[in-house]
Parts: structure tokens; C-alpha cells; sequence
């Protein structure tokens, strides 16, 4: 009989965790000033819980500047999870900027263009 090592939700909900903490643990503790204001979007873990991709978008500031201090503080939050999260492993984070908030603004805006001319053209 196979043994089950993991419940398959378990990386989500590590995952969801790990977004959590930090989204709380970014503007309290990181003072690298080419972090802007960022928003973590989501964080996917890998199955063995070795790394983990953080995406996150800039409300304000710098994505490539906020990208650089984000992954030159990932070793110091990691240690902060490493106290908060209750596992065996606290994955190596790796943050990368997001652009689907950006890409869907412009769609948004080209979508509002398209209809204001066709209104234009119809009145």
C-alpha cells in the first residue's frame, strides 16, 4: 500500500501563508528604500517546499529597484517566516514583479477607448 506523504492542498495553503505573513512582514521590516509600496499578488511553492516565486506589483515606487530589495532582503524574511511558520522547511523566496495589474489597466483603457470611438461614430 502507497503512503500519501503530503494532503495535496498543503502547498496551497502554505503558499497562502506565506502571502499572508508577508504582506504584514514587507512594510514593517524591510527599510530598503528602493522598496516601494508593494502589494503581494500571489506565491507559488515548489512541491518539495525548496523555493518560492512571490509576485507582487508597485502601487508606488520602482518595480525593477523594489525587485532588487525585495530579493536582497529574501534571506532576512525568510528567517522571519522560519519563526512564524510551523514547518519543517520555510522555502527560498524569489520576488518577481507582477504584471498583470499593469496589463489589465491597459486593456481597461484601450477597451474604454474602443467604445467611447464607436459611441462617437454611431452619435
Amino acid at each position: 500500500m502507497k503512503r500519501k506523504s503530503t494532503t495535496p492542498n498543503r502547498g496551497y495553503r502554505v503558499a497562502d501563508q506565506i502571502q499572508r505573513d508577508l504582506a504584514e512582514l514587507i512594510p514593517r521590516e524591510v527599510k530598503d528604500p528602493r522598496v516601494g509600496f508593494v502589494t503581494i499578488q500571489s506565491v507559488e511553492v515548489t512541491p518539495d517546499y525548496a523555493h518560492a516565486k512571490v509576485y507582487f506589483s508597485v502601487l508606488t515606487g520602482d518595480a525593477e529597484a523594489s525587485a532588487e530589495g525585495l530579493n536582497a532582503a529574501a534571506g532576512y524574511l525568510r528567517s522571519l517566516l522560519f519563526k512564524r511558520l510551523h514547518i519543517h522547511t520555510v522555502p527560498t523566496l524569489h520576488f518577481v514583479y507582477d504584471r498583470t495589474p499593469e496589463r489589465a489597466a491597459d486593456m481597461n483603457a484601450l477597451i474604454s477607448k474602443a467604445v467611447a470611438s464607436r459611441a462617437k461614430d454611431e452619435g
